[in-house]
């Protein structure tokens, strides 16, 4: 084990990630139907969390008149995404290539079929690549449909098909291989019988170039230097975000920082809806927007506890703090609304939940129960501060507070995931995979370091995020238009941009 502790060229990273790449079957490996079954159904759970569940959420928010462009809007984001997902966004997200983008080896899911496998966290466990490929296609497929409340009332059609293949291709691919992208915790052990693996990390070539060094190797001082430069090939494999030891349990950072942030530079490009300020824009529909929050709420836990990729323990405590978070959150909202306003709202009562679920995100898998409280009631509070306060004081017109909830709150669980992954605060601590008993076996939790990480990590999803949302805003702008004309507006989307009309 100390020729094997070389590997880790970067202290912590290959541990710190959650959702695993995808690696070729391997002879030894274990495929288990019950972690199987859960990923299946962790799956179909993401998908209700985008139709019906977000749909639902952001149509009871906005006016009557414009309820089907924003179902239609977020039923055709997950339509698209599938099948650019299929074509060569897994292969982007999730092959080797560079640091900050994959390859294209992948590309309409060549050489994946019913026999190649998925990474787990536990050597020599996996699942079918399948379900791995269709897992990770729901979180590719939510992640802009998000974006969508933003700009809601306002954007042509068009427009937003093509924003949406642009953001998608230049903002979520890269930010999901930077913070994801590993060969998974078999792919640093160094051995033909293990080849797989060492491909999946390497490629084929440099696998058997390292390989035939290492069989000739006389000493343990010669196989010390074979195995010194394999973990470094194999670390720049892996993500830059990855690598830098960030962490980000189910798509903080890759989801909800990089949706909100542009979601936020929608609502500044675009402007103000016409009467903004001046009209009543009500939600014309709390009961749909409640239930759109409730069927959310129940898709989460596919989302954060299928982001485990097993069913055993760990998947408990995901679930369990992803309850706790958002009723904390819950909590809190309702009563700084109270307070602040002078009533209780629902809406306020389903902003708050939904703050809650996107603050734990990141921090489902690496926090105790108390961790996640915590986190619950701060997410609800400063949420509810980013949409009341921060929103009205720099005046954008983020029509459902994609921004206030999504970027403010993924920011806040991002860097709070930081401080309670500590083990003294009852977090989970960070395995060190070459250990001999992984399931004992941490690394020194390391606050400056570990902080460190998050804060590049954020900051890179900002930027990225920001500025992709940009340029693709400029290019609709300037090829096909970016926002309808005022007159149908006024009229609403449903009949302009639809021809049809919800309720009669």
């Amino acid at each position: 084990m100390k020729l094997l502790s070389k590997l880790w060229a970067v202290p912590a990273g290959l541990t710190l990630s959650t959702l695993l790449p995808a690696a070729p079957a391997l002879a030894a490996a274990t495929v288990n139907k019950g972690d199987t079954t859960w990923m299946l159904i962790s799956t179909v759970l993401v998908i209700l969390m985008t139709i019906p569940g977000l749909a639902l959420f952001y149509g009871g928010l906005v006016r009557s008149k414009n309820i089907l462009s924003v179902l239609m809007q977020v039923f055709m984001c997950f339509c698209l995404i599938s099948i650019l997902w299929f074509a060569y966004g897994y292969s982007v997200a999730f092959t080797n290539g560079t640091a900050f983008f994959g390859g294209f080896s992948k590309a309409f899911l060549a050489g994946v079929d019913i026999s190649t496998l998925a990474a787990t966290f536990s050597k020599e466990v996996y699942i079918p690549e399948f379900t791995y490929v269709i897992f990770q296609l729901t979180f590719a497929a939510i992640t802009p449909a998000l974006i969508v409340g933003a700009f809601a009332e306002r954007m042509k059609f068009s427009a937003v098909l093509l924003f949406m293949v642009l953001w998608f291709t230049f903002a979520y691919l890269p930010i999901a291989h930077m913070v994801w992208w590993w060969a998974g915790p078999d792919a640093f052990t160094l051995s033909a019988e293990n080849i797989d693996a060492v491909n999946a990390a390497v490629g084929e070539t440099a696998a058997a170039d390292f390989l035939a060094k290492l069989a000739a190797a006389t000493d343990d001082a010669a196989k010390a230097l074979v195995l010194a430069d394999y973990g470094s090939a194999a670390n720049a494999a892996n993500g830059w975000l990855f690598n830098k030891g960030a962490i980000d349990f189910a798509g903080g950072t890759v989801v909800h920082i990089n949706a909100g942030i542009a979601g936020l530079v929608c609502a500044i490009v675009l402007g103000r809806r016409v009467g903004y300020g001046k009209e009543a824009m009500a939600p014309h529909n709390l009961t749909m927007t409640m239930i759109g929050a409730s069927l959310l709420w129940v898709g989460w836990f596919g989302f954060n506890a299928g982001s485990n990729l097993e069913a055993n323990g760990l998947t408990g405590l995901v679930v369990l703090n992803t309850i706790l978070a958002t009723a904390a959150a819950t909590l809190a909202w309702t009563a700084g609304e109270w307070l602040t306003r002078g009533h209780p709202s629902l809406l306020g009562a389903a902003s708050g939940a939904v703050a809650g679920l996107v603050a734990i995100t990141p921090a489902c898998g690496w926090v105790g129960p108390m961790g996640g409280v915590v986190i619950g009631l701060l997410a609800g509070f400063v949420c509810l501060w980013a949409v009341v306060w921060l929103k009205a004081k720099l005046g954008y017109d983020d029509a459902l507070d994609v921004f206030g909830v999504h970027g403010v709150g993924g920011i806040l669980g991002a860097l709070l995931t930081g401080v309670f992954v500590n083990p003294a605060l009852g977090g989970m601590g960070v395995t060190d995979y070459l250990a001999t008993d992984t399931s004992t076996k941490l690394f020194e939790y390391s606050f400056s370091a570990q902080m460190y990480a998050q804060v590049v990590a954020v900051l890179t999803a900002v930027i990225l995020s920001g500025v992709v949302s940009y340029v693709a805003l400029m290019i609709c702008k300037f090829t096909i238009g970016l926002r309808v004309d005022e007159q149908q507006e006024r009229e609403g989307l449903d009949i302009g941009s639809h021809g049809e009309r919800a309720y009669s």
